[in-house]
This record gives C-alpha cells, structure tokens and sequence, in this order.
C-alpha cells in the first residue's frame, strides 16, 4: 500500500518547535493511547503529521484521501482534535478538498502549518487552476466555520514546479517557503517563495530549480520529499531524494543575495557504500548550536536506514551517523519522517517499519559519550485491529511533554489514526 507515497511522482512553525525545544526528557517508560480512528467519510490515509494550536487544547491535521461528498477516493480532509474537560479527544471535520472540482486543490500530502491569527497553510499533490497542486489557506469564519482560499496553483510550463508533497515554513517577514518534487528548469524540482500583496494576493519566485544535467557535474540534488526549515539568518535548509556526487541524495543549504537571488550549496551527498544513509525522505532539525539533524530511509549498517547529525566546521560539513536501523531484532526501521529535539538533546521520530509486530515505531535517541547514540524504542505498533501502523509522519511535543502522531493505517477501520505517547 502506498506506492505514491514512496513515489518521487507522487512544519510545525517556531511556536511548536519552541515547545519542542523547552520539553526535557523523563521516558522511563511510556505508554500510547489511539485518541482517533479514521473512517472514509472523515477522511482516510494521514501521510502527514499534526501540529497544535496556541490553546494546547487543538490539534489540526490533514487526510489524502476520502472525506464527505466526496466524488473521487483521493480527495482528502482538513480535521482537528479537541481535548475537552473530561480529558477526551473529540474530532471534527473542517474541510473535505473537492475531487470533482479540482481548482482547490485535492490530494494533500504535507503537514499544516499556522500563523498568529489561527489560520492554517499548507499544500495538495493535485488541482489547482492548472492541476499541478496548490498552496492553499484555511480561515477560520465568524459562525465557526472554515473558508478556504488558494494562494499559488502550479503549473507546467518548464518554469514553475509542481507536485508539492512537503510542509510550508514561514519567515519573520510572514512570506511562505516550501518545495515540490517535480518542475522547473530541469523538470526534478524547485524550491519557492510565496510573498503577499497589499491586496490579498500572493507571489510566487523560484528560488532554485533542481539540476540533474551531467553539465552540472551531476552534484546538485534533486526530487525534494521533504519540507525545508530556516535559520536565524534566514538560510533554508533541505534535502532531496536523488543527486548528488553519488546520486543517493543530498543536504542542501540556500542562502539569500543582496540581489534578490539565492545560492545554493550541497552539504552533504549520501552514498550507498555500506556505512552512509541514503535516500532521505525526511527533512531537518536544528539544534541551537547550528548542527543539522535528519534520517535516511535506508543505508547505514544493515541497510534499513540512519539517523546523522551534520556539523559546520571551518566552511564545511562533517557527517557522523548516530544510529543504524535494523530490521534483525525488535528495531524499527525505514524512517521516513523528520526528527524533534528536546530541550536535553535528545531525539524523538518514527519508523515506517520493524519493532516488535513490524508496523512501524516511536524512538527516542539519547547523546552518549561515544557513537552510536543510545536508541530506545517508545512504542511498537500492532496491527491489533485498536493500535495504528505504519506512521510515515514525525512527531510534535506538547507543553506537558507528550508526544502526539499520526499512522496511515491501522486503528479500529483500518484506515489510520492520531496517536498519543506519554512518558
């Protein structure tokens, strides 16, 4: 299941990753709580993660597929999560995309991301003005409900990129960020600025358009799965699927010009020689002391994929691996999603498959003294017709510490669930 997904065809903003950064670990033991099962009318298949609202009481969250009315199976869903007094999770629908009529876009496959005001950004696979996916905002409305509004439909005129799978990241200045996985110049992908207008409207620029031409020397990366984050200095940061020295993937960062353009540099390529990660459908994460954290899907010891660290030394990027995946034991494997820290140091992120039923896991990695990192497997999914499997989406903190995820299947309809782990 979920060919597209692994397909090259086919983030929380600085409030939460600030609750992921003040968390410090206390995960003597945890346990997991199913706070939702998905059916078709609500929506079906959450490739992409949560992320919470400013009250700590909201949790909002996309589905690719189904939802009401809905005329065609790959249409998929808005929802929230509301934690009432009596501790339970209560879900609502707030959006069902339109398969029928395409322009708003259908088939989202990132995450949410929300601003100040509470309204929610993100992205669809397809649709759009010309059908090659859109960046869209959902507002909430005065009598409770949610409008939505398209803010960039791509196109494929060898310029703009199209099929955006990955979350969007504001700046200070509130212009949006993201990436898709196909167009522009070389057709394998782009990275792109939305800006608003005075009027209500959004430009677009593309920032970079990914080249895979042997006269590019074959290094640059290209097909991005993954979101992009920001630093302080208003670098981006990201990874692509493909490219590279070795053609296995890279880590890449974008830097502004005075001008107007953005260069672009590989940190880091990804080699299929036995000891590197390769393949990273995941993005990054930041620690305050400016190293980059990310997985790979495969590679590494026993092939079933990475957790690494890159570290800026004297202009450049070392590369160390903090963990090996294996699917020989009761290890989960294949991470597919990106990381968050804590404020300790620690990691925390999900595996698509192995654990003890193979149907994915929570981990948590702890900083030791040598390498590897000490790994600690949180939770081990079951297909128990209750539990959820194959989580391809990463995890987000609340303020108590408790870490909150969705899984594509499982649950008590088979078609996924959100998830609850606490310490």
């Amino acid at each position: 299941m979920r060919a597209k997904k692994l397909s090259i065809r086919k983030s929380v903003i600085v409030a939460v990753l600030t609750v992921a950064l003040s968390v410090t670990s206390t995960w003597a033991a945890a346990r997991e709580k199913v706070l939702y099962s998905f059916n078709g009318k609500q929506g079906y298949y959450p490739y992409a993660g949560l992320i919470l609202g400013a009250s700590g009481t909201h949790l909002y969250g996309m589905t690719s597929e189904g939802g009401q009315g809905c005329g065609g199976s790959g249409c998929g869903t808005i929802f929230g999560l509301t934690l009432a007094a009596d501790l339970r999770w209560t879900e609502q629908l707030l959006y069902t995309f339109n398969h029928d009529d395409g322009r708003y876009g259908f088939d989202p496959q990132s995450g949410l991301i929300v601003d100040a005001a509470g309204n929610l950004y993100g992205t669809t696979y397809y649709g759009g003005a010309h059908g090659y996916g859109t960046v869209f905002e959902l507002m909430p409305t005065a009598s409770g409900g949610w409008t939505e509004k398209v803010l960039h439909s791509f196109t494929n005129n060898g310029k703009d990129g199209y099929y955006p799978c990955a979350n969007l990241v504001f700046d200070a200045a509130g212009n949006l960020y993201g990436a898709t996985n196909l167009g522009g110049f070389y057709s394998v992908g782009t990275v792109f600025e939305l800006t608003p207008n005075d009027d209500g409207s959004w430009r677009e620029k593309v920032l970079r358009s990914f080249n895979n031409s042997f006269n590019f020397n074959g290094r640059d990366g290209f097909y991005p799965e993954a979101g992009l984050i920001l630093n302080a200095s208003g670098y981006l940061y990201g990874t692509t699927l493909y490219g590279g020295l070795y053609g296995d993937g890279t880590v890449f960062e974008l830097r502004p010009n005075e001008d107007g353009s953005w260069t672009e540099k590989v940190l880091h390529s990804f080699n299929t020689n036995g000891k590197d990660g390769y393949y990273p459908y995941a993005g990054l994460v930041l620690d305050t002391a400016g190293n980059l954290y990310g997985a790979t899907y495969a590679g590494g010891t026993y092939d079933d994929g990475t957790v690494f660290v890159l570290t800026a030394t004297s202009g450049t990027w070392a590369e160390r691996l903090l963990h090996s995946f294996s699917a020989r034991g009761k290890d989960g494997y294949n991470p597919y999603a990106a990381l968050i820290l804590d404020a300790a140091g620690n990691l925390y992120g999900t595996t698509l498959n192995g654990g003890a039923h193979n149907s994915g896991t929570v981990f948590e990695l702890t900083p030791t003294a040598g390498e590897p990192w000490t790994e600690k497997v949180l939770h081990h999914f079951a297909h128990d017709g209750r539990d959820g499997i194959n989580p391809y989406a990463g995890l987000i903190f609340d303020v108590a510490g408790n870490l909150y995820g969705t899984t594509a299947e499982g649950g008590t309809y088979d078609d996924g669930t959100v998830f609850e782990v606490t310490p």
